[in-house]
């Protein structure tokens, strides 16, 4: 088999946690060809960003003391690791590059991702000779040295997608052959001129499903602290069980509402080409993990999972002017997307005299004020109304669909439970059902829908 594994910042949050990965992959290198992808230490890409802002501003005592802590944390992970040279030439790099960004005092997009890759590219050295000392033959490799190819969208590059399959194929092919374990760096890529880029959140796990893709992998790993994808947050529900299978639209679903899970564009080059995804706990290796996969399996459940949005706000805009014009509700999120704030949840009224809008509670009270500077001076609409402290309650599972009476249930729960619900969406996929109650009622609701479909 072809596995690809990727660990996550905790897996790899210092030396005696990078041993327990090496050892991992030993175990599989022995029948399996296996590619690691590895992420920064837990912490270090917010450290890299903070130290990015201190150059900016040449507030060297802050540099200097960022420095020290990401010095001080990698050559003691290389000294554990009995080989105290690994990241010199790397740290080295890193001063110079923020030196220069605070002599100029500017840090731009493409300069914060070269900051910011210095996470991953710490990383993969201290990973490889893990590997070496549990005997395995190990090469490290950048995003850009494997054929990662992205746009010039620095911070949030898009790659490109069927010539970075291509080249990763390619150069990862006579490693594999070799009998060597790459470990690749996951989230940095670079453009096609050869400039770092980064591709955002999820970037890591993103990185392991295109190369499971273009390696046409068995199986894709994400290790990381927790067990898998749950039926609800165990800190809410106590009773909430793992879920040991799930299809990958339940698996993009849940993490569209914020569940510990996958980015949903990482998901997206394994369900295209329907390579299994596994999310294990490296601290609980043996744990069964879920297996995301679509193999026609159907589960007891109509529900697999109830999750909550906490601390979300409500906009409800209404106004007789609005009804029967065309491009109202474009207007109004394209207003709030030129803002950078995003709609959880949108409810338009049959008759096009309301909008409601779900987002995210710090984003409100900006997009309370770009809606108002527009809509009402120009008379678009005449009335936004605020709720704040609301909580998005979900319900989700592919196989509602088409199966009558489960938005009764849900609501007949709600009403058990004495919670009012102030607005309501469901998708015509029928692949979720969401609505928003009090902030206060969230979890009382995600406990009555839990104990209604999954029991106690």
């Amino acid at each position: 088999m072809k596995i690809v594994m990727k660990f996550g910042g905790t897996s790899v949050a210092d030396a005696e946690r990078v041993r327990r990965c090496a050892k991992l992959i030993k175990d599989r290198a022995a029948e399996d060809r296996v590619v690691a992808i590895v992420s920064a230490m837990d912490g270090m890409t917010e450290e890299l960003l903070a130290l990015a802002d201190a150059a900016e501003t040449a507030n060297h005592p802050a540099m200097n003391a960022r420095l020290k802590e990401i010095r001080r944390r990698h050559e003691e992970a290389a000294k554990q690791l009995s080989q105290p040279d690994a990241v010199a030439p790397l740290l080295g790099q890193l001063d110079q590059l923020v030196l220069g960004i605070s002599m100029v005092g500017e840090v731009t997009p493409r300069s914060r991702d070269a900051v910011v890759s210095f996470g991953e590219r710490l990383s993969a050295p201290l990973f490889r000779r893990a590997l070496e000392l549990e005997g395995l033959k190990a090469r490290a490799f950048t995003g850009q040295e494997v054929g990662l190819v992205t746009d010039e969208k620095f911070g949030e590059a898009e790659p490109l997608m069927e010539l970075s399959l291509y080249q990763i194929a390619d150069a990862l092919k006579g490693p594999l052959e070799a009998g060597e374990v790459p470990v690749v760096t996951g989230f940095i890529a670079a453009t096609q001129h050869g400039v770092t880029t980064t591709i955002g959140r999820g970037g890591s796990d993103y990185t392991a499903t295109i190369v499971g893709a273009a390696l046409k992998a068995d199986e894709v790993w994400i290790w990381s602290d927790v067990d898998g994808l749950m039926t609800a947050d165990p800190r809410i529900v106590p009773g909430a069980r793992l879920l040991e299978r799930i299809r990958f639209i339940e698996a993009i679903e849940m993490g569209l509402f914020g569940a510990k899970s996958m980015h949903p564009r990482a998901l997206e080059p394994a369900a295209d080409r329907k390579i299994p995804v596994r999310m294990k706990n490296t601290f609980n290796a043996g744990g069964a993990g879920t297996l995301i996969i679509d193999d026609g399996t159907r589960p007891n459940e109509i529900i697999r999972s109830v999750l909550l949005v906490k601390d979300a706000g409500l906009i409800n805009i209404t106004g007789a002017v609005m009804m029967g014009r065309p491009g109202t509700a474009a207007r109004i999120l394209g207003l709030l997307g030129a803002q950078g704030i995003n709609v959880r949840m949108i409810i338009l009224s049959v008759s096009e005299g309301g909008i409601s809008l779900a987002v995210n509670g710090p984003q409100l009270a900006q997009a309370r004020a770009t809606l108002e500077a527009n809509l009402l001076r120009s008379g678009e609409a005449r009335q936004i109304q605020v709720v704040e402290k609301v909580a998005i309650v979900a319900v989700i599972g592919s196989y509602m669909r088409g199966h009558p009476g489960t938005a009764g249930r849900v609501f007949a729960a709600m009403g058990a439970k004495g919670i009012n619900i102030m607005a309501i969406a469901q998708g015509s996929s029928e692949l979720s059902i969401s609505f928003i109650v009090k902030g206060d009622d969230g979890p009382e609701a995600v406990r009555a829908l839990h104990e209604e479909f999954l029991g106690k």
